[in-house]
């Protein structure tokens, strides 16, 4: 469960990773934390390319860092940018998220303002993979 302790080190997690943005080509730079569900911290940063597809978004790559270690059940996912508002994140990650049953994201940005909201109000026609292959149990390799 998320209480104000583990946001604020997720929020600031995620603003610390925002040094390492790669932004060359003009994109923003954006910050990631991923909290694992046995409690694992991951960060990750926006890293820009030429080629629009070789883009990755900071949750994307704090998530791809947890699943390369093996892991594959998420709490929550905190992203921060220098935004008037709350960063919302890209349709794209969001579909990650909820192929991994991600279960909140929370959005900040630099000025403090704040905004959690459970992934599947905020992304509600995500295709699940459990779904999407009829699975009850999680894929083993």
């Amino acid at each position: 469960m998320l209480n104000e302790d583990i946001i604020d080190t997720m929020v600031r997690t995620a603003m610390d990773a925002i040094r390492n943005a790669y932004v060359e080509h003009g994109s923003m730079p954006v910050g990631a934390c991923a909290l694992t569900s046995d409690g694992t911290l991951y960060s990750g940063c926006s890293i820009d390319n030429a080629s629009p597809k070789a883009y990755c978004t900071a949750e994307e790559l704090a998530m791809y860092k947890a699943i390369s270690d093996g892991k594959r059940e998420f709490d929550a996912v905190a992203v921060i940018a220098d935004t008037e508002n709350p960063f919302v994140p890209a349709g794209t990650s969001l579909q990650l998220m909820s192929e991994f049953e991600v279960q909140d994201v929370i959005m900040a940005n630099m000025e403090g303002d704040l905004e959690i909201v459970p992934l599947d109000e905020l992304f509600p026609s995500g295709v699940k993979i459990r779904e999407n292959r009829g699975l009850d149990e999680d894929i083993e390799d």
